[in-house]
């Protein structure tokens, strides 16, 4: 793994400390490579749906949580059934836990589970005080005003 410095970053830009840890975390989350498979799509301009194949999974097997910045999708088999004898065993049944980083405001709307995928709905709502807004330009009279009375 590379170490790459961002000291020039910072010297440009404000408040994008957060930047070197999702670096950390992207390169740190490497443990379920690509297990299970999921999609993330864009369905409207603030509206996404993560997709998750979760072949074998009962609803009762499968948990979300969403804390802060951080969505966990954790799959955890029950009871294994009496040994089987593949000849050749595609479909893992495995545990599992996937972790997304959520952007600012993105939040959990909603999930269900249907024909062994996962989706998981998400919304970003961007507070009022957060959207732009346009500043005025006054002229540089009124400081001169504001300081003599």
């Amino acid at each position: 793994m590379r170490n790459y410095d961002l000291t020039p970053l910072y010297r440009s830009a404000i408040g994008f400390d957060r930047l070197a840890r999702l670096a950390e975390h992207a390169a740190a989350n490497n443990g379920n490579a690509g297990y299970p498979p999921y999609n993330i799509e864009l369905l409207g301009e603030n509206r996404y749906r993560i997709t998750m194949a979760v072949a074998g999974f009962a609803m009762e097997e499968l948990e979300i949580t969403s804390e802060g910045e951080k969505l966990l999708v954790k799959g955890t088999k029950g009871e294994q059934a009496p040994e089987r004898k593949y000849l050749y065993q595609g479909i893992a049944e495995r545990g599992f836990e996937r972790t997304f980083q959520l952007a600012d405001y993105v939040t959990v709307e909603g999930a269900h589970l249907e024909h062994g995928l996962l989706n998981i709905d998400l919304v970003r709502e961007i507070p009022e005080a957060m959207k732009p807004r346009k500043i005025e330009i006054g002229s540089g009279n009124r400081l001169i005003e504001e300081t003599q009375a």
